[in-house]
């Protein structure tokens, strides 16, 4: 292949490159650089041509020679040609001069050019390195400025903000700043950041936690009227309105009726209770994927709070307060739960609520144990009753407290059993035993509206002509008041209770039998027995009958009460005791005038050995008869228990009589002293007959029948048993035997021989009564 053939340049085209050069264009306010390199490049050419025209030149001049001999043989040709070649030279020379002054001016431009563009190339490399330093350092700065910001957002409480910055610098899209030691230095920093974000956050929900806890007694506090304005606004409906009578706070008309006017007790005029902070944290752990740990951790800081609510020893004063910021604990509980999906468990507060109410009764328990005040126990149940129905509201169990309050309602009632003991016993032992007298309509109709009676005796006498004796004494009319007292208080407490309906019925039941037997119809018998004055006795008498009739009222009254209230039927068994205490009293009637009778009964009023018969009854039986008539006959009692009066009064002057004839007492008699104790007999029976108690002479058979054995000499018919069971049935052998060897004695004594033989003949009888009925006692 030929060698490549150098370019010719030729003067012409020379000079004409050379017009060409504008290094500087005076139209235009930029330097003209584009044709240095091309222009550069021709002169490095032409520098290469000048070389190659000094060689020529040498080779003319060593041809000079071989032209001169040529020129010889030619000389005109050579002259001629010399001529040229001289021109050609000349030319040359100059050609050689104006292209070393031009490549020494063209060598002085281009070096200028170069330098130029040297420092041109180096001004752009700089230039580019420092516009590439400068959006390096930009990037950083941008990057630094999200770090130095997230510090900020922590600060301000920004931490999602902050949580996501850390996230678009994780999540950068590659470029220069990619592979940096700052970018990986600030990568590797972002868990410190995530750490810092989540400290911050967590202690935001610390801060928080520890202001609903001081916010939680407010909260209560808002809930508690708000439930007492509830009440009061449903009491007053359902006074207006009998259907609603049986509804109570909580039921479905109640909260329909309620829903109109709904009060929000964490967002209102007087609190709010901003939950943001702790939103904000279960997203930020959420994001985290520690939800599991800020979890455990609210739920061991709201457990050790409830843990904080009730001190170890609870003042009674202090339960109001306690009872707020439990209330307020679980309303804030509750609306957790319901606004944190799945972050709260309904357990987990069900084992909160259920641990606290635990101790909730045991402290109050232990605040009672010593407790003797009524009113104490009653402020308990409202307090406790309107913590129920306030967290009733917000759907949580109430039956522990429900069985509590019943459990203090029986320790209430067993204070109030006590309370109203004392009152009846003074009542009872302070009575004058005096029937109530009441002078005006208004003081008859205020007994009549708070004793308990029969219809009959109600209206007898509520239309009685006034003033007016009424027939029980002051103690029956304060026992009814204290009993009716002692139910409203029993009631009182069960206001708003509406549990245990069965339980209720049977305590009340107990209370009331308890109280009416124990307490007053044992306090009664005993002012029975110790007291002897036959006015008092019948007095209280009266009192009992009156208090068994108002035993059947009261439980008629009380089952009305209980059946509008749903309840049961009330059972009492107190008309039992006082229907026992009325006899026992009715015999103390008797016992006190058997013990009036003592008096008149003296072994001295009778001469047991009479020389002759008496022909009038003795003078202390008249005293006797007026005084007992006058005694029985006064009373206010009833013409039954006069008449069992009498009978005892009777009765035992019988036993009197025969205890002269048959007992210890006297050691003998004579047949004298036997016939004026018929002749006493006799007066005594013409007596009841004249009074209109001609039975009672039944009391004195066994006395005239034993009587008519010995003074007509009937002991032999006595021994006939079919004349023994016609005639004689009342008359006891031993008694008769007694008799017989009473005569007998006194016949032993006597000196002359009828008397002597009389009395002989009396012991045989006894002996004969005593082997016909062996071991037969008196």
């Amino acid at each position: 292949m030929p060698p490549r053939r150098r370019p010719q340049f030729t003067q012409e085209s020379i000079d004409q490159q050379l017009q060409q050069i504008h290094l500087l264009d005076q139209s235009s306010t930029s330097e003209n650089l584009e044709q240095l390199g091309p222009i550069i490049k021709q002169i490095h050419t032409n520098r290469q041509q000048d070389a190659y025209l000094r060689t020529l030149q040498t080779l003319i001049e060593s041809k000079d020679a071989e032209i001169e001999t040529i020129c010889s043989d030619n000389y005109q040709e050579f002259i001629s040609s010399v001529s040229t070649l001289f021109s050609v030279k000349s030319y040359t020379t100059n050609l050689r001069d104006t292209i070393t002054s031009l490549d020494a001016g063209v060598e002085q431009v281009g070096r200028g050019l170069v330098e130029k563009k040297r420092a041109l190339l180096q001004s752009k490399k700089t230039a580019a390195n420092l516009d590439e330093g400068i959006d390096t350092l930009q990037a950083c700065l941008r990057v630094l400025d999200v770090v130095n910001r997230v510090g900020e957002m922590i600060r301000e409480g920004k931490y999602w903000s902050a949580l996501r910055s850390l996230e678009d610098i994780e999540n950068m899209p590659p470029t220069s700043l990619s592979q940096t030691p700052l970018l990986q230095h600030l990568l590797s920093s972002l868990p410190s950041l995530r750490g810092q974000i989540k400290d911050a956050v967590t202690a935001s929900v610390k801060q928080w936690l520890l202001d609903v806890r001081n916010a939680s007694s407010q909260v209560g506090g808002l809930a508690l009227d708000a439930m007492e304005s509830r009440t009061r606004k449903w009491r007053s409906r359902r006074e207006k309105d009998p259907l609603l009578k049986l509804s109570r706070v909580g039921s479905a008309v109640e909260i329909v009726t309620n829903e109109k006017t709904e009060y929000n007790v964490l967002d209102n005029e007087h609190l709010y209770v901003d939950f943001k902070p702790l939103y904000e944290c279960i997203h930020i752990y959420s994001a985290l994927d520690s939800l599991d740990e800020i979890r455990r951790s609210y739920q061991a800081d709201r457990k050790a709070q409830s843990d904080l609510i009730l001190p170890d020893i609870l003042p009674l004063s202090s339960l109001p307060q306690v009872t707020q910021e439990i209330v307020g604990f679980f309303i804030i509980e509750t609306h957790v739960l319901n606004t944190t999906g799945s972050f709260r468990s309904q357990r987990d507060v069900e084992d909160l609520w259920d641990a606290l109410m635990r101790r909730v009764g045991m402290s109050v328990d232990n605040a009672l144990r010593n407790e003797n005040d009524a009113d104490a126990f009653l402020a308990v149940k409202e307090c406790l009753l309107s913590f129920i129905m306030t967290l009733e509201s917000y759907s949580y169990s109430t039956e522990t407290l429900h069985s509590f309050i019943l459990h203090l309602f029986e320790r209430y009632v067993a204070i109030l059993e006590r309370k109203f003991a004392q009152r009846f016993e003074s009542i009872v032992s302070q009575d004058d035993c005096l029937p109530m007298y009441v002078e005006t309509t208004a003081e008859r109709d205020g007994v009549l509206n708070t004793v308990w009676l029969n219809l009959d005796e109600r209206q007898q006498l509520a239309t009685a002509t006034l003033p007016l004796a009424l027939p029980w004494s002051q103690s029956f009319y304060l026992c009814c008041q204290d009993v009716r007292n002692f139910v409203q208080n029993f009631y009182q407490f069960l206001e708003g209770v509406s549990q245990h309906h069965r339980n209720i019925d049977d305590l009340l039941s107990r209370s009331l039998d308890t109280i009416l037997s124990k307490y007053i119809s044992e306090n009664i018998t005993r002012r029975a027995q110790k007291t002897s004055n036959l006015s008092q006795i019948a007095q209280l008498v009266t009192n009992l009958e009156h208090f068994v009739v108002s035993c059947s009222e009261l439980e008629r009254s009380l089952t009305n009460i209980r059946s509008s209230q749903r309840g049961g039927t009330i059972r009492l068994n107190a008309a039992t005791s006082f229907s026992s205490a009325l006899t026992r009293t009715l015999s103390r009637v008797s016992a006190s005038i058997s013990s009036k009778l003592d008096d008149f009964f003296g072994l001295s009023e009778y001469d047991w050995t009479p020389a002759r018969r008496a022909q009038s009854p003795s003078m202390y039986l008249i005293e006797l008869i007026n005084w007992l008539t006058t005694v029985v006959d006064s009373l206010i009692i009833k013409d039954a228990y006069k008449d069992e009066a009498y009978r005892g009064a009777a009765n035992y002057i019988a036993e009197c009589f025969v205890d002269f004839l048959t007992g210890r007492n006297v050691p003998m008699l004579s047949e004298n002293a036997i016939a004026n104790l018929v002749l006493d007999i006799d007066f005594l029976e013409d007596e009841f007959k004249r009074s209109g108690h001609a039975h009672l002479n039944a009391s004195f058979l066994e006395l005239r029948l034993m009587s008519t054995i010995v003074l007509e000499d009937q002991v032999q018919q006595y021994l006939i048993p079919a004349v023994r069971q016609a005639s004689y049935s009342v008359v006891r052998p031993k008694r008769l035997q007694n008799l017989l060897e009473k005569l007998a004695r006194f016949g032993a004594e006597r000196r002359d021989v009828p008397s002597r033989e009389r009395g002989e003949r009396r012991r045989k009888e006894a002996e004969a009564i005593g082997r016909l009925f062996p071991g037969e006692g008196r």
